[in-house]
């Protein structure tokens, strides 16, 4: 028997109190090295509304009529957002999510703007606020 046949035999003996064969033993620390652990798939929320004025809206009276659609997608602690204004260029963020369930970043728009992303991502409670040139007040719902 080769030399790590006899290790892993060895151990098994050690924990187990008897020899065990070498391919359970392998095929057990293949598991372990390779197997990783469980990994579900991203939860994917979604809002198309109409957007509505705050303290850095600039006074924009067109805010109302402006149609925005926001999909975000939470994956462990990562957060990713898509959104989009009916005729303007997609834009996007990345962030964390917090262990209180919050977040918060910003997303680049057009001319040089800034967009503020907040959010919250908890049971009863999946929001987004981007606030910029105006505000869309986002109640997520999920996918």
């Amino acid at each position: 028997m080769e030399r790590h046949g006899v290790v892993l035999q060895a151990i098994g003996h050690y924990f187990f109190g008897r020899p065990m064969r070498l391919p359970v033993l392998a095929g057990a620390a293949g598991f372990l090295l390779l197997g990783g652990g469980v990994h579900a798939d991203p939860v994917v929320y979604s809002w198309t509304g109409y957007g509505g004025f705050g303290p850095k809206t600039a006074g924009s009276m067109r805010c109302p009529s402006y149609r925005m659609t926001v999909n975000v997608s939470v994956d462990g602690d990562s957060v990713k957002g898509v959104f989009q204004q009916e005729g303007r260029d997609e834009r996007n963020f990345q962030t964390t999510l917090g262990k209180d369930g919050t977040f918060k970043t910003t997303a680049v728009v057009g001319n040089g703007g800034i967009m503020d992303v907040t959010g919250t991502i908890k049971d009863g409670e999946n929001t987004v606020l981007l606030d910029g040139y105006c505000r869309f007040n986002a109640t997520l719902t999920r996918k």
